[in-house]
């Protein structure tokens, strides 16, 4: 049997790396195992874009957001990778929506300010505005593929070791915590986080120190995002998200700005697969209902011009992430659709887990919902 390592992290996308990096950075001796090579597709974490944003209805998320920013610059600034531009975020639609997250940034001390879709469309004119609009500026974009090579970046900085395309077929008590059984041999650990997307329910339902651990529903689906030509590239576009019940009848849309194009994407309607059973291949249908809503409401793009990729959601019944501690097993799943943002904020969190010096959000702690 080799050293007893303080942790091991299973997970090498976006959660996996933030723990990485946080435990590492707390001194604590770290391998992070990835069953796919660097920059793989498979997961939720790969891509160029994702929304960075601190409006949310509540103070828990809010502040999750705004503990993120200075971690992800500290981030740029110890491993000199770019990756996060702050180009601000709207929201716009239904009142009831938009004002809740104006009043949560209110309480929260974050700047932010209420425009009408007149004053919102003349500071951007590639979008057209619904009812109410919700402009907050420190908000604006992650380069995911970048920011992920900076975690790892920083964890192995910070003394970590990142092993990829190593898989893991199941956890074993030891004496001292857990033996971590891979395809290239048996590594120990006092401690393992699993923070594996679509596939920690499978590395929990085992008879090991996984079998104390009570998952809620986990739902993949492969979700459908698009990119469309702008037709001016040097009009500006912050990050948005049109909340549907006013103006716009369909699901809510999400959209940001992207090195392949304004992106665009419905959240969380994609059809249920598993890792195995995905196809990567964009359902036409879905494709066709951006092309209309970019049609309604982008006039900055060319609606002719589409490309759409695929990803993966994990979500769980209520859109709140799992991040608890059973034993000697961390578990930090479920990220639903809207996790990218909060990173290392999250690398925080599950280290104070690992650590025992703090417990779970409620509503991010294991068991049924």
């Amino acid at each position: 049997m080799s050293e007893i390592l303080d942790v091991i992290v299973i997970g090498g996308g976006l959660v996996g790396s933030s723990a990485a990096w946080r435990l590492a950075a707390r001194g604590r001796s770290v391998v992070q195992l990835e069953q796919f090579g660097p920059g793989h597709k498979h997961g939720a974490s790969h891509g160029t874009s994702r929304i960075y944003r601190q409006a949310y209805d509540n103070h828990l998320y809010t502040g999750l957001a705004a503990d993120a920013l200075p971690l992800w610059r500290e981030l740029e600034t110890t491993t000199d990778i770019g990756f996060l531009e702050l180009t601000g975020a709207v929201d716009h639609g239904l009142p009831q929506a938009v004002q809740s997250k104006a009043q949560i940034l209110v309480e929260a001390g974050i700047k932010g300010e209420i425009l009408t879709p007149a004053e919102a469309s003349a500071r951007w004119p590639g979008l057209r505005f619904d009812t109410t609009v919700l402009h907050h500026p420190d908000a604006g974009r992650l380069h995911a593929d970048r920011a992920v090579t900076a975690l790892k970046a920083g964890a192995v900085f910070a003394g970590a070791e990142v092993r990829h395309d190593v898989r893991v077929l199941a956890l074993a008590r030891g004496s001292y915590g857990v033996d971590v059984v891979t395809d290239s041999g048996t590594l120990a650990a006092r401690q393992v986080v699993i923070a594996a997307g679509a596939w920690t329910a499978g590395l929990t339902a085992d008879s090991g120190p996984g079998s104390e651990i009570v998952l809620p529903t986990l739902r993949t689906t492969q979700e459908q995002p698009a990119h469309f030509a702008p037709l001016d590239p040097g009009v500006e576009w912050p990050s948005f998200v049109h909340h549907p019940g006013a103006q716009l009848e369909t699901a809510g849309i999400y959209g940001l700005g992207s090195e392949e194009g304004i992106k665009i994407g419905e959240h969380a309607t994609g059809p249920v697969v598993t890792p195995r059973t995905r196809d990567y291949t964009p359902d036409v249908d879905g494709e066709q209902r951006l092309v209309e809503y970019a049609e309604s409401w982008l006039p900055g793009v060319d609606s002719t011009q589409v490309e759409s990729i695929t990803c993966l959601y994990t979500s769980t019944p209520d859109s709140n992430f799992v991040i608890d501690r059973v034993g000697n097993v961390t578990v930090a799943a479920g990220f639903s659709g809207h996790g990218f943002k909060f990173g290392p904020a999250l690398g925080e969190l599950v280290s104070d887990l690992v650590d025992g010096t703090a417990l779970a959000p409620e509503v991010f702690r294991l068991g049924e919902r």
